[in-house]
C-alpha cells in the first residue's frame, strides 16, 4: 500500500503483523538464508538486496530482519538444538534449503515463544513443500517436532493433553 506524505511524495506504508505478512517474512528469510549459505555474502548486504529487489509491502519486515540477523548471531546454539534429531544424517549432508528452514524454524522455536510451535512447524513444512527436495517436508517435520518437544516442552505437553 502506498500513500503520499505532505510533500506529495509516495511512501510505502507497512502493513501490520498478520499471518500473511509473517508468512512472506519467512518466505524471504528462507531465501535470504539460502543465499547467505551459498554465496557467503554479508547478512546486511543480502537484506539490503532483498529490500530493493522485492515488494516488501506485504511483508512483516521487522520479523524478516530479526530472524535474518538472529540466525547467524545464534547459529551454533541453533544447530546444536536440532542436530541431535538429524537421524542418520549430518548437518553438512543437508541441502541448503533444508538447512535454512531448520535454522530459521529453530530460531523461532527458541527465541519467539509468542509464536505457537505448531505454526512454526507448519510454516516450515509449507516452505519445504514449495522449495525443498521431494519429501524433505517429512524430514523437516520430524526434526522440528522433536526439537519443539525439547525447546517448548511445556507448550507441547499442554497441547497433547
Amino acid at each position: 500500500m502506498t500513500s503520499q506524505d505532505s510533500t506529495g511524495a509516495k511512501k510505502v506504508v507497512q502493513k501490520g503483523q498478520t499471518a500473511a505478512t509473517r508468512r512472506m517474512a519467512r518466505h524471504y528469510t528462507m531465501q535470504a538464508l539460502y543465499q547467505w549459505r551459498m554465496a557467503g555474502s554479508s547478512i546486511n548486504a543480502i537484506e539490503a538486496e532483498f529490500r530493493v529487489d522485492n515488494d516488501m509491502t506485504n511483508v512483516d519486515v521487522e520479523y524478516f530482519h530479526e530472524i535474518l540477523h538472529g540466525v547467524p548471531e545464534h547459529l551454533s546454539d541453533i544447530e546444536a538444538t536440532f542436530e541431535p534429531f538429524l537421524v542418520e544424517r549430518s548437518l553438512a549432508e543437508l541441502d541448503p534449503v533444508t538447512q535454512a528452514l531448520l535454522r530459521m524454524s529453530t530460531y523461532e522455536l527458541k527465541f519467539r515463544i509468542d509464536v505457537p510451535y505448531k505454526v512454526v512447524i507448519n510454516e516450515a513444512v509449507s516452505l519445504a513443500k514449495k522449495f525443498g527436495a521431494e519429501d524433505s517436508h517429512k524430514f523437516i517435520n520430524g526434526v522440528l517436532d522433536k526439537t519443539a518437544a525439547v525447546v517448548r516442552a511445556v507448550e507441547v505437553k499442554a497441547n497433547r493433553s
